[in-house]
């Protein structure tokens, strides 16, 4: 009988992780790299994507702990193993709190952990005056410079984003809090800072000057995450069994875990990497689930598609500089940084001529638990009865029964109590059959078939094109017409021709809307 896999899911503690034995993908050959050339250090990654337990891994590292690295490759690497004094803040304990008084007190619990260990004077009042006295006095007391590490530092920022009176106010507490970075470099050894959005998006490290950022470094690309070859070498007996478990060959697992769970790109040169999250609760639970985008609801993203009335039709291979999704938040004119930092979007390719990123959806994981929050949204509705509708749509789909996925898309549409996306009434923009586009969209995303709309062809623009595995659907929507004038447009302008080489049945699907209803009225098939 083989020996029992435990796995890091949910493990951010490097310490728990060596001593239970759990399954670790060696970084540290990286981190002694880093640690060696670059003193000040930042590194964007989106949530759940092992940036905790890599600051914890640095932590024991520096505190000297050479007995959690030995088999790894810094442990052959490095010849003094020093115990610097390490000031290790999570920043994530600042969220969701109510008022500013609460994430001032988020800071002092964790100030008085190590105000415990190297004291504290009187005149220290603020959270930055006490955290400067703790670099100072742990640095003189120990001999070694101290080590600071701050994982999540735009945590207690987030929440206030699209509230600017209220960022204004927590952008002065962080900044207060983080100025002795800078003022005490003298007495700093390291200095690592972790977050979602880019350190100078929130101005609030502008006095640190030398703050190396290596979130698109394409050495440190696979700082966090999981590479290809990793997969295949440390987890090779977990997909294995995975595929046993779904009674398929282990070719056919590597493709369905690298459709749901691959695709993110950090830079221009970076490896393809797999969210670690997603693989190891794969593995725990033996289920190809959408566990990353299950794990928290992006609400600061969601405000902000909407504050910047986010086109979500225009967000699949979009070709733009990087001065279009690198900018600073003060500066934004779109959600665009943020679909990026986050991990919504990600880069797929890079061209050196134009200087132009191509960014879309990493995987099918993030396309569809994304899609299924919008509509959610969108519709003021829980996203279980989205989930329930894409499930009994998609069914109908696979058996060809096109009346019956059009029926249940028909009642789902007509549960639609108002429409809370744009904050405007669903009466105010049914008339628009750009409405009606961007659901069905979204609902054939959800169930992650490729899906165009406005697709050009010689005669016109077709409204939605949908790619299934034995299918190809040409659809023409109508808000002031019939199915039949829906279809006899997309046969008077050609919009089917363009995919009848692709060795498939094209579907024709002609769709009308009514504005009393607010659903589909009517709909006629042609093969």
């Amino acid at each position: 009988m083989l020996p029992m896999r435990l796995y890091t899911a949910g493990i951010a503690d490097f310490e728990n992780v060596r001593q239970d034995d759990r399954i670790y993908v060696d970084k540290t050959d990286l981190i002694y790299k880093l640690t060696k050339e670059s003193r000040f250090v930042f590194l964007s990654r989106p949530r759940r994507f092992g940036k905790s337990l890599l600051c914890s891994t640095l932590n024991y590292y520096f505190q000297g702990r050479k007995d959690l690295f030995e088999g790894l490759a810094i442990g052959r690497l490095e010849k003094e193993w020093k115990q610097h004094p390490v000031l290790h803040f999570d920043l994530s304990a600042c969220k969701n709190q109510m008022n500013l008084s609460g994430i001032i007190g988020a800071l002092e619990f964790q100030l008085r952990q190590y105000e415990e260990l190297y004291g504290r004077v009187e005149e220290e009042n603020t959270p930055g005056t006490r955290f400067a006295g703790l670099i100072h006095r742990a640095y003189a007391q120990t001999g070694l410079k101290a080590v600071v590490i701050l994982d999540e530092y735009d945590a207690p920022l987030l929440d206030y984003l699209h509230k600017p009176a209220e960022l204004e106010q927590v952008r002065k507490i962080m900044q207060e809090f983080y100025q002795p970075i800078k003022i005490c470099d003298k007495d700093e050894q390291f200095v690592f800072i972790t977050g979602i959005t880019k350190f100078s998006q929130l101005s609030i490290f502008s006095t640190l000057n030398n703050l190396r950022n290596i979130s698109m470094d394409p050495a440190y690309s696979a700082l966090c995450g999981i590479t290809k070859s990793e997969l295949l070498t440390v987890f090779d007996q977990d997909i294995q069994m995975l595929a046993d478990e779904y009674g398929c060959p282990k070719e056919t697992m590597l493709d369905r875990l690298k459709l749901n769970y691959d695709g993110y790109h950090f830079g221009k040169k970076s490896e393809d990497i797999f969210n670690p999250f997603s693989l190891m609760n794969v593995f725990v639970s033996k289920m190809l689930e959408y566990f990353w985008f299950g794990s928290g609801t992006p609400t600061f993203l969601f405000e902000e598609m909407k504050r910047f009335n986010t086109n979500l039709l225009e967000l699949e291979k979009l070709q733009v500089p990087s001065t279009q999704f690198d900018v600073p938040t003060e500066g934004m004119t779109s959600a665009l940084p943020l679909l990026y930092q986050s991990g919504y979007l990600t880069i797929k390719s890079y061209d050196f001529t134009s200087d132009l990123y191509t960014l879309d959806f990493p995987n099918a994981e993030v396309k569809v638990g994304f899609m299924d929050n919008f509509l959610a949204r969108m519709m003021n509705i829980g996203n279980a009865n989205t989930r329930g509708f894409a499930g009994l749509f998609y069914s109908a789909l696979l058996r060809h029964e096109i009346d019956e996925a059009m029926k249940t898309m028909q009642a789902f549409f007509s549960s639609i109590p108002y429409l809370e996306f744009g904050e405007k009434e669903l009466d105010d923009i049914t008339k628009y059959e750009a409405y009606y586009e961007v659901l069905t969209y979204v609902v054939f995303s959800i169930v992650n078939c490729r899906t165009f709309t406005q697709v050009k062809v010689a005669r016109g623009k077709t409204d939605v094109v949908v790619f299934m595995s034995d299918a190809v659907y040409v659809m023409e929507l109508k808000m002031h017409g019939t199915a039949e004038d829906a279809l006899q447009q997309i046969d008077s302008k050609d919009y089917a021709i363009p995919y009848q080489s692709e060795g498939k049945p094209v579907v024709k699907i002609g769709i009308a809307f009514s504005k009393e209803t607010k659903t589909v009225s009517e709909w006629k098939v042609a093969r």
